[in-house]
């Protein structure tokens, strides 16, 4: 797996929009489902998405692993914070998980190289 993560987080935000587009009661429930489920609460987001991401990691999910990645990094999620969960899902998922484990590694590397990771500014 030579995914470029970059490329592959823009893929996965066009083909769920497009997704959207097509199918937008259902996908209009996921997205709420998803915001409310990822919001501020007894858990921070950022720690919210790393355990997205390390679920995506126990399920084989790539483009998972790259959408919850990014999300973490803009929720304020550090690069230390990230290896840490990456060992979680490799032990909770043994190993097939060291595989998409060492693939989460390269989207945070990838991701932070390409400022993927930043808060957006207001109004954007």
């Amino acid at each position: 797996m030579a995914t470029d993560h970059v490329e592959s987080l823009r893929h996965v935000r066009r083909q769920l929009g497009q997704l959207s587009r097509e199918l937008p009661g259902p996908m209009g429930a996921f997205a709420r489902l998803h915001t409310a489920s990822q919001a501020d609460g007894a858990l921070p987001r950022s720690v919210k998405e790393l355990m997205a991401m390390a679920i995506a990691i126990a399920v084989h999910c790539e483009g998972c692993i790259t959408y919850h990645m990014s999300d973490a990094l803009q929720a304020g999620a550090t690069a230390e914070e990230v290896v840490e969960a990456i060992g979680v899902a490799v032990m909770m998922s043994g190993g097939p998980g060291t595989v998409y484990g060492a693939e989460a590694l390269a989207a945070l590397r990838q991701l932070v190289e390409a400022g993927a990771g930043e808060r957006p500014q207001s109004g954007d």
